[in-house]
């Protein structure tokens, strides 16, 4: 299954308990679109949000996070990797 990173602008701020639920409402509904979230790693000072998942699709990835209510701003395809 191919795999993409997520980008979120905007998250000043965001705590180590934000990023956690925020991950958590993901995982919680990731099935429903065949996508599987593996992580997420936040830059609080610069406000960036990353997200790393397998999906069949980038829009598989931003259905699951408009419904857990933070849409990514990006979604790329990461086809290589060490």
């Amino acid at each position: 299954m191919p795999k993409y990173m997520d980008v979120h602008h905007g998250m000043n701020g965001i705590t180590a308990d934000q990023l956690r639920e925020a991950h958590e409402a993901d995982l919680a509904i990731e099935g429903e679109e065949n996508v599987h979230f593996e992580g997420a790693w936040a830059d609080p000072d610069a406000g960036i949000v990353y997200c790393l998942s397998d999906a069949p699709s980038p829009d598989a990835v931003q259905r699951i996070h408009e419904r857990t209510g933070h849409r990514a701003d990006e979604v790329h395809p990461v086809p290589l990797s060490v």
